[in-house]
């Protein structure tokens, strides 16, 4: 039986077809055989790659989208949809397996909405996290899943509670004027993660990600940073954690929810959030969080999407559930499209790479990748813009960021003058005893 869906206001697709038999659970070698059938339906606009293993030897492997599959080109953003963390959370797998296939036959289709999303955006996609604790959960079944069964991974680690703890140095650095991005990551810290979390950051490291979602279930709900309180539970209540970018963060999770067919309406799985978005400390303290995390080590900002009441939903109920997220998974992804993008170029129009990008009133930088190119979402409105990398002056622009796209705003950034042994600047050789040449003292 197939259902017949009209898709031409949000997607402008005039038809969709929604076909029950499309819709199914994926055990490990059944996703791995869905992800390289896409491979293989849209040879030229993807590619499969691994970026490691789960302990028990499972690649974890990620479905790019690109019109250059492989290749990172200057100002084109990257994204990255993350799903099924906790092995027994199951609609983001599903959903991003569906939402690959989606992409691949809508790119082939010419619907003009998702070929520009991939001709203009690198999308990374990996569907499991956690393979080995969905192996476990799959045993259990849709009608037998224990709220906590296959949630772990093999060694039963929350992936969720594994990643290092920045949160606290940026609370501490909050206090002292300390640094306020890509934070140190602790000694031995490659020791003290799991296989699957280490996969996680080093793949972080490699890709100047922009823009990210983590999917989940057991509730419905946009949660975003911080996870972490700043203070202790305090009578039982935890208190809002605000990044500098709450504002941002608030517009993001609204974009989901109300893009959602039914997050937004506020009443889910017994609970009420008021716009179907939280604050994630708001909700309850988390540490090691994998939000958290993006936002304090890299450039990218990412929220976590609770999907479903039922973390193992049957398949019968997978149908409406992508319907209910289809629009939202494309709407959220847009977003990376969003704010300010350039070039951050030396006199020669070389491109300088980790050179620091501040906005005036927001105490969270970002930094440009190794081609020079930088990416930073911000909201419509006026903004003072800084550029700044050692051995460079600063330099400053006005801009102003409409709702539309990204708007360009490159720097050039001029050599700083040579410093001498006292730290004044050297301005080449003059006969400093020479009444002509008299020594300028600056104020002390």
């Amino acid at each position: 039986m197939c259902v017949f869906v009209g898709g031409c206001m949000c997607l402008g697709i005039n038809l969709i077809r929604v076909s029950g038999s499309d819709f199914q659970h994926h055990r490990y070698e059944d996703m791995v055989r869905a992800l390289f059938a896409v491979q293989s339906e849209c040879p030229y606009i993807t590619r499969i790659y691994s970026i490691g293993r789960s302990v028990e030897g499972r690649h974890l492997y990620v479905l790019e989208f690109s019109d250059n599959p492989g290749i990172h080109e200057a100002l084109e953003p990257e994204f990255k949809y993350v799903g099924n963390m906790h092995g027994n959370e199951v609609l983001g797998r599903e959903l991003l397996i569906k939402f690959s296939q989606f992409l691949c036959e809508e790119y082939r289709a010419g619907n003009q909405r998702i070929m520009r999303l991939i001709h203009d955006t690198r999308i990374h996609i990996l569907p499991s996290m956690n393979p080995d604790g969905y192996e476990v959960a799959a045993r259990q079944g849709p009608e037998f899943n224990g709220y906590l069964v296959g949630r772990g991974n093999s060694r039963e680690i929350d992936l969720n509670r594994n990643f290092p703890d920045l949160n606290a140095l940026m609370y501490y650095y909050e206090k002292t004027s300390g640094r306020n991005h890509h934070l140190p990551l602790p000694d031995n810290w490659e020791h003290q993660v799991e296989p699957e979390t280490l996969a996680v950051i080093k793949w972080m490291q490699n890709y100047n990600f922009v823009l990210s979602a983590n999917l989940h279930g057991g509730a419905v709900v946009a949660n975003y940073p911080f996870d972490k309180s700043r203070d202790p539970r305090i009578r039982g209540r935890t208190t809002y954690a605000a990044t500098p970018d709450d504002k941002i963060f608030r517009k993001l999770a609204r974009t989901y929810s109300y893009a959602h067919s039914w997050m937004h309406k506020g009443w889910n799985c017994g609970d009420f959030f008021d716009e179907g978005i939280t604050n994630g400390a708001s909700w309850y303290s988390l540490s090691k969080g994998m939000q958290d995390f993006n936002y304090l080590y890299t450039n990218c900002f990412e929220i976590t999407l609770e999907l479903s009441c039922d973390k193992f939903p049957p398949a019968s109920a997978l149908p409406r559930e992508w319907l209910g997220n289809r629009e939202a998974l494309v709407s959220y992804l847009e977003q990376v499209h969003h704010g300010i993008k350039g070039m951050v170029y030396d006199e020669n129009n070389n491109p300088i790479g980790n050179a620091e990008i501040s906005v005036s009133g927001i105490n969270h930088d970002v930094t440009s990748g190794v081609d020079g190119d930088y990416f930073r979402l911000l909201l419509p409105g006026t903004y003072t813009v800084t550029a700044s990398a050692p051995g460079y002056l600063p330099s400053t622009s006005t801009v102003t960021v409409g709702p539309a796209e990204a708007i360009q705003l490159h720097f050039y950034l001029k050599t700083a003058p040579k410093q001498n042994l006292k730290g004044k600047p050297h301005h080449g050789k003059k006969n400093l005893s020479s009444p002509k040449a008299p020594l300028k003292l600056g104020p002390r």
